[in-house]
């Protein structure tokens, strides 16, 4: 942020003692919206927000004391100050000082009260953060301390920062485990991670400038030039293929050695040139100046004066470019410029078009020679220009003309097809190093595309290695000396030098790029094609080191090594088969090398490896034989270390398949009975990743795997308890899972990890368990039981979205029994789901519509929700383009409308909120569909609001829908329509939008509830003779006749009463007939 606001934010000039301001220009505006964002994002992060700066930033604040009143917040005099204090000097991290009247300094410590800052100052936001930044020139200094002060020169005060944070890691490590520098080191971190992210805005908001910057290019006399020169080409007097009659300069041919045609004095107000068109739909040329701004029309020739313009502007309009001028004033110009088919072959033409030009320069030369007697320095000056003539027509592919045309493509690709030739050329001469960053064969052959991620970790990685080349430590020359023994040395020097190489850190980055820069990952490779035991296992375990590395993993893939491997798995010597599903492991982090593992029938193999440890009891509560059997334990590595490789493996759809049909299910499910941790954890890892598969989640369930997951929940080691808990959390989609957990006890241990708050994985796992599991009701209460709530009110404040998504998601499902709801407003959890409406997170909107919805049925709790704003951002979320956000949004709706005090009045309250909510009934999705239904039949309720939305177009957008076969999407439609009928002629127009015989076939559905909701809209539309006439004929008489008798007394009423009203008519026509 230093370095953006010193070098790309534009400062006034310091005066009056004071600093500059920043600039009212476009590029501060942008720059100071990403500050904004980025300050309102990292405030809400739970770590980062709570960092107390070294120094507070203040700054003289337009808000007032009054903007800071509530909790967290109290009153010293005429101060305002923060309840929480720095743990460092006892001062608030919040603090309004009064200077003068009306005049208030505001400090702050925290990113978290800065976000609060601009949140209270609501649409002076921006006004507020210029104050900042023009009282606080470098906040990076304030908030991380001077070290990291912004510097003219290279600043490598991050590294030197990380391997502070490095060194003390290790001192503490060294020392007794009593974890008294923890929290210091803990800190650090923080900060350095804030840093990091200050340069990544850093280099955002210089880019941003530079974009802006860049959109700003001033014109300059070869672009005129060029311009000019490729519409000279297309004027002729032909208007079917011709873009304009004629084009050419205006005035004086003398050209100035800048390339401007323009006089000397005008060039001081930055004209180039003048330019005369003729266009074939206008009788009067175009009079056109070309300035430095761009161009623009002039007022043409002074009658009197030959060769004199009037410079005036008949208008203030000004073009980028010439193309789009005339575009402007010419609609046959735009005509045949977008039709035209340009097909100039540079390399073909240039001699041609060169000699053209010359000799129509050279005609139009002798031609003015002729007519005007010019003296000798003039005939000088024209020979100077056709000599400039010449070069600029030579070197006409150097131009770059703003002009968006096929001849410059093909221009641009012809010399981009050069270039990328020769860089092929040189490539294939370079090392092997080198081809890993082009094209290599197997690269061509992958029909698939890398994710984002894995293309920015590969770019990352090789920006990391051009920064190292600039400072090597001498491990690296060590290293490489090494090598050279390995690739010439006998079976004994290599076994030497594979040894000596493990001496090394292998954990070192340097240490692995010096291995793969001078060749030793071919020749690691090699050996393993060797028949020397020894040589494979020395080459094996420093490939499993040096595999954690993202460029060695690559490049293992891209030499064949996968292949390898997979080959060795078949060994009978346990200790290679090891090494080799470890490094595959390590290996198959990104979707081609899993890919490869499967091709190469790795898959089948890995799953042999964990039939290597057998249970040798049939108890049920047996374990792997741990005893002091080298051969027992040797087996047991084995199957760790083959699940540790289709753990990685299975993040691949295709490999899950695999797996499952070589058998590996009954064998992971007997490997689940281990009590050692080391092998549950891969084996509980490849089950949680393979369980978002149904045939997975069948098998865990009938195999008895969910017993062991919900034993090894308790467990001490966190790691393994998230991955118990996420596999849970898959596997509860279906109900007999959800039943097995809380049979066998596992209710208490996910709600018991919630008090596990610093580690955010193993918290979001069993949140998402807890939602899951929340799904059955028998389950809700024993959680109400366990004071499950309470807890998960307590993590809808600092906690990442992906927890939240889950918390949100648990307390929806919780908040269906009324109890819950009441203590769910006890436990203080309404404001924090409101406050959460305001977000981005699409699946958090989802569940946190929902869980409002649900919280919205209990009238108390519609009063809290009322007051803080919720159903007005409940009715903006339905402009959101997320039509689950919309569906689940609309049915919040329908309950904070049925339990407001006024709700017709609240409704109407909101600016185009009814306009809104009747134009979703042109949704493609039957969710949204029906929820908006279901909403409309309860504004309805409401007269006014029902005359709103029909003067809005209601009753024809319901009838188009009738036609529907879904059931949830027909009853909350036939509610609405049985509302909407109460007003003015609705009844008649739905019977004139043909509504009326497809909701008869609605009582031909097994719904009950359909039947309910289709018995009223008849017996509402059965009101108006014309809708009788038509429901008799579509056969309503006998399956209401049915209904008549049904135990539902809702239904029985409205099927009476829409009988009775056919009936009446019938009767009417009776008499009418014999009077």
């Amino acid at each position: 942020m230093g370095q953006a606001l010193q070098r790309a934010a534009q400062w006034t000039s310091a005066k009056d003692g004071c600093g500059g301001k920043l600039e009212f220009t476009p590029i501060n505006e942008d720059l100071l919206n990403s500050i904004l964002k980025f300050v309102e994002t990292v405030g809400k992060s739970p770590e980062e927000s709570q960092l107390v700066f070294k120094n507070p930033l203040r700054w003289h604040t337009s808000l007032n004391p009054s903007q800071f009143q509530g909790a967290g917040f109290t009153d010293s005099g005429d101060d305002v100050v923060s309840d929480k204090k720095s743990p460092k000097d006892d001062q608030p991290l919040f603090l309004m000082h009064k200077l003068a009247k009306d005049t208030y300094e505001i400090s702050v410590q925290t990113l978290g009260y800065g976000e609060q800052v601009l949140r209270a100052a609501g649409d002076k936001k921006i006004v507020e953060l210029r104050s900042c930044l023009e009282a606080n020139r470098d906040p990076v200094v304030f908030l991380l301390g001077e070290r990291f002060a912004t510097v003219e020169t290279d600043d490598n005060s991050i590294f030197r920062y990380i391997e502070e944070i490095t060194k003390e890691i290790e001192q503490n490590a060294k020392q007794s485990a009593d974890g008294s520098n923890s929290a210091e080191i803990e800190e650090k971190k923080i900060v350095l991670r804030l840093r990091l992210k200050l340069l990544r805005l850093d280099e955002q908001l210089m880019n941003l400038s530079i974009q802006k910057m860049s959109s700003e290019v001033r014109l300059s006399p070869p672009t005129v030039d060029g311009e000019v020169s490729i519409l000279q080409q297309l004027s002729g007097d032909d208007e079917e293929r011709c873009v304009v009659e004629y084009i050419d300069y205006y005035g004086e041919t003398f050209v100035s050695k800048n390339g401007c045609r323009a006089q000397p004095w005008r060039q001081l107000h930055g004209d180039i040139c003048y330019l005369c068109v003729r266009v074939h739909d206008n009788d009067n040329p175009l009079y056109i100046t070309a300035n430095t701004s761009g161009y623009y029309l002039n007022n043409g020739p002074v009658n009197d004066k030959a060769n004199h313009l009037d410079y005036g502007r008949p208008d203030s309009n000004t073009y980028r470019d010439l193309v789009s001028l005339l575009k402007s004033k010419s609609a046959k110009f735009s005509e045949l410029i977008d039709k035209q088919e340009f097909a100039l072959k540079v390399e073909q033409n240039d001699k041609k078009k060169i000699e053209m030009s010359e000799n129509r320069d050279h005609e139009e030369s002798e031609q003015k020679h002729s007519n005007e007697h010019h003296t000798r320095n003039e005939k000088d000056q024209q020979m100077e220009k056709d000599k400039n003539q010449k070069n600029r027509t030579q070197n006409k592919k150097k131009l770059e003309p703003s002009l968006k045309w096929k001849a410059l493509d093909i221009e641009e690709n012809i010399l981009q097809k050069e270039q990328d030739t020769s860089v092929t050329k040189t490539e294939k001469k370079s090392k092997t190093v080198q081809r890993l960053k082009s094209k290599t064969p197997i690269d061509a052959e992958d029909s698939f595309s890398e994710s984002d991620t894995e293309s920015e970790e590969e770019e990352e990685a090789v920006e990391r290695r051009a920064e190292a080349n600039a400072d090597l430590p001498s491990e690296y020359w060590q290293i490489q000396k090494l090598v050279k023994y390995l690739k010439g040395g006998n079976q004994t020097a290599t076994i030497i030098a594979l040894c000596s190489l493990r001496d090394f850190n292998l954990a070192l980055e340097t240490c692995q790029l010096a291995i793969r820069d001078v060749g030793g990952l071919e020749v690691l490779i090699n050996l393993l094609d060797t028949e020397e035991v020894k040589c494979k296992i020395g080459a094996l375990k420093i490939l499993r080191e040096i595999s954690c590395n993202s460029q060695i993993r690559r490049a293992i893939a891209d030499l064949g090594g996968l292949q390898t491997m997979v080959k060795i798995l078949r060994d009978s010597n346990k200790e290679l088969k090891c090494l080799a599903a470890e490094t595959i492991a390590n290996v198959a982090k990104f979707r081609r090398a899993r890919r490869t593992v499967r091709q190469h029938g790795g898959i089948k193999r890995l799953v042999s490896l964990l039939d290597c440890a057998q249970i040798r009891n049939n108890k049920p509560d047996s374990a792997l034989v741990t005893t002091d059997k080298p051969d027992t334990e040797k087996d047991v590595e084995v199957a760790r270390c083959g699940a540790l490789a289709l753990w990685s493996c299975s993040k691949s759809k295709k490999n899950k398949e695999a797996m499952r049909k070589a058998g590996s299910i009954p064998l992971l499910a007997k490997l689940l009975k281990s009590t050692n941790e080391d092998m549950l954890i891969p084996v509980v890892g490849t089950l949680q990743e393979c369980a978002s598969e149904p045939s997975y989640r069948l098998a865990i369930r009938t195999e008895g795997m969910i017993e062991d997951l919900v034993q090894n929940l308790k467990s001490s080691n966190q790691e393994l308890q998230m991955h118990c808990a996420s596999a849970i959390f898959k596997c509860a989609e279906e109900k007999e899972t959800r039943d097995l957990v809380r049979k066998f006890g596992g209710l208490d241990p996910l709600v018991t990890l919630l008090s596990n708050v610093e580690n955010k994985e193993l918290l979001a796992a069993a949140t998402g368990a807890i939602w899951k599991c929340a799904i059955s009701p028998e389950n809700v209460q024993r959680f109400e039981e366990l004071k499950a709530i309470d807890q998960l009110v307590t993590l809808l404040n600092n906690q990442p979205e992906e927890v939240l998504v889950n918390v949100v998601g648990a307390l929806g499902e919780l908040a269906k029994a009324p109890p819950n709801r009441m203590q769910i407003r006890k436990s203080g959890g309404i404001p924090y789901l409101v406050n959460l409406l305001t977000g981005t997170n699409q699946a958090l909107l989802v569940n946190v519509t929902r869980a409002v919805g649900k919280c919205a049925e209990e009238p108390d709790n519609m009063i809290i929700i009322d007051k803080l704003d919720g159903v007005r951002l409940l009715w903006s979320l339905l402009k959101n383009q997320n039509t689950d956000v919309q569906a689940s949004a609309a049915w919040a709706i329908c309950p904070c409308i049925e339990n407001a005090k006024d709700a017709g009045e609240m409704v109407r309250s909101f600016v185009g909120g009814l306009e809104l909510i009747v134009s979703l009934l042109k949704s493609d999705d039957k969710e949204v569909l029906a929820s908006v239904c279901a909403a409309i039949a309860n504004i309805a309720k409401d007269e006014e609001n029902l005359a709103v939305i029909t003067d809005h177009g209601v009753v024809p957008m319901l009838a188009k829908l009738t036609n529907t076969t879904d059931d949830k999407l027909r009853r909350h439609l036939a509610e609405a329509i049985a509302r909407c009928c109460n007003w003015g002629n609705n009844r008649t127009a739905f019977g004139r939008e043909g509504a009326v015989a497809p909701l008869v076939k609605y009582l031909k559905s097994s719904d009950e509830n359909v039947h309910r909701s289709t018995a009223r809209a008849l017996y509402q539309l059965s009101k108006n003779p014309e809708n009788c006439i038509t429901m008799h004929e579509a056969g309503v008489v006998q399956p209401l006749m049915k209904m008549v008798g049904s135990p539902d007394e809702d239904l029985q009423e409205a099927a009476a009463g829409c009988i009775g009203n056919i009936r009446r008519l019938a009767l009417a026509n009776e008499r009418a007939k014999y009077a």
